[in-house]
């Protein structure tokens, strides 16, 4: 009796590693992370994608300074390249030289150090005024090709933004440039009278969306959208068949 016992406890023992490895962690390269994605679309689907970026600043006497930069892709795209519109408004029958009359920003923001050190989606607001609007938002837009006008998805407008290159403009609301380095690009304004600074850039993999508010009364616009254009045609039972194939794959490494 205690002989088959023991038996039965050496047998259980022996099962014990094998049954045990069927569930261990198994620990992915970074490289192998870099192939995965949670959901994904075959390269032959999509038509364009494009990346716009909008920053404004508007004072309390209405005057508006800011810019847009935009870059698109296509299969026919050689390099990709960003375009800047710079956008300058201001109230019917006011001079450029005017919207200066507002009393200066009194307002006074300390720290933020270590929003230079932030990865991912950065979007932070500091206010040390009244009556103030500040705005930052992400967007990601997928869309099939006949839901989205052609002439949307033509070469975008402005002025290219080349590497290493600044481009500037001013009004009575402050002043922007927009800069191009190897990392990214980057939107900065800088408003008068101290009223505050706006900073949106994307760069290394991430996005930063920064204003501080320093005065009252201003409006503050950080965008950023994602656009994606499919094609309309539906996935054949073969493209479906490969694709299950390929999670099938993955219970070959534990998953």
């Amino acid at each position: 009796m205690k002989t088959s016992t023991w038996l039965a406890v050496v047998c259980l023992a022996a099962s014990l590693p094998t049954q045990a490895e069927t569930f261990k962690p198994i620990e992915l390269k970074d490289q192998e992370l870099a192939t995965l994605r949670g959901r994904f679309v075959m390269p032959g689907r999509i038509v364009s994608f494009g990346i716009v970026m909008t920053s404004t600043w508007q004072n309390a006497e209405g005057q508006l300074i800011g810019a847009t930069s935009a870059m698109q892709i296509q299969q026919s795209t050689i390099k990709p390249q960003f375009y800047v519109s710079m956008i300058d408004e201001k109230p019917a029958g006011q001079t450029s030289s005017q919207g200066s009359g507002s009393g200066a920003g009194t307002g006074t923001v300390t720290g933020g150090g270590g929003l230079n050190t932030t990865e991912g989606v950065t979007q932070v607001v500091r206010a040390a005024g009244d009556n103030n609007t500040a705005y930052n938002n992400v967007d990601i837009n997928v869309a099939k090709a006949s839901q989205v006008n052609p002439s949307s998805a033509t070469q975008p407008q402005g002025q290219a933004l080349t590497p290493g290159t600044t481009l500037v403009g001013n009004n009575g609301a402050g002043s922007l440039s927009v800069s191009s380095t190897g990392s990214g690009v980057q939107l900065n304004i800088v408003a008068n009278n101290n009223q505050g600074s706006t900073m949106q850039r994307l760069a290394q993999g991430g996005l930063m969306q920064n204003t501080t508010l320093l005065g009252s009364s201003n409006q503050v616009r950080n965008l950023t959208s994602l656009n994606v254009v499919l094609r309309d045609n539906v996935p054949t039972a073969g493209s479906v068949s490969g694709n299950l194939d390929q999670l099938k794959g993955l219970r070959t490494i534990g998953f």
